[in-house]
């Protein structure tokens, strides 16, 4: 199985998702634009041990891909971003409507691919409205959205809301773990993941 990972904002966990994900699955790991260095795929290998599919891009600014390529006089070129074959699991950069170029936002690649995207939300204050407008872009385009992957501390009642009113399935919630090692990273996923629910 191939899963696209998307988040509601940046920097909210989805590299350590990814790699718990990538650990539950023993899927690949590929991120397809590296914009910032050093880049999350050393991040998934440390924690996951799992085998990394090489960028398509590796930019060195921390800024969106758009920008960070422009910086190196770079042009990406979104349709040659092909995911392979495989249990592989695919990580976006920020948001869904980051964009690769000024054309093209990450969201519009993901409606290309038509694989399944799991959405991963932060459990803090303003999550409500992040995810649920962030189920209804994915929706409108069309992309099956497998589910939503809370990030943080328990927060029962924003999740269940997200849940009613984005008639979207919950994945699971993946707390804060510190301090992070790959040995306690596979703990706690397998505790609150169920690989089946990936299958």
């Amino acid at each position: 199985m191939r899963f696209v990972v998307s988040g509601t904002d940046t920097n909210i966990g989805k590299t350590v998702f990814c790699a718990g994900l990538c650990g539950l699955l023993g899927a690949r790991y590929w991120k397809p634009v590296q914009a910032g260095l050093p880049g999350d795929s050393a991040v998934v290998k440390e924690l996951a041990g799992a085998e990394i599919v090489p960028e398509a891009y590796v930019l060195k600014l921390p800024a969106s891909p758009h920008q960070a390529a422009a910086e190196e006089g770079i042009i990406i070129d979104p349709d040659s971003l092909v995911p392979p074959e495989g249990p592989l699991v695919i990580e976006g950069a920020g948001g869904l409507m980051v964009p690769l170029t000024r054309e093209v936002l990450y969201i519009d690649v993901f409606a290309r691919w038509k694989l399944p995207l799991i959405l991963c939300a932060r459990t803090k204050l303003g999550t409500i409205n992040h995810t649920l407008l962030s189920i209804e872009a994915i929706r409108r385009r069309g992309i099956p959205l497998h589910g939503v992957a809370f990030i943080g501390e328990a927060n029962e009642e924003s999740e269940k809301i997200i849940v009613e009113l984005g008639q979207v399935k919950r994945l699971g919630r993946l707390p804060v773990i510190e301090p992070l090692t790959a040995g306690r990273l596979a703990g706690v996923f397998a505790k609150t993941f169920d690989a089946k629910d990936f299958a």
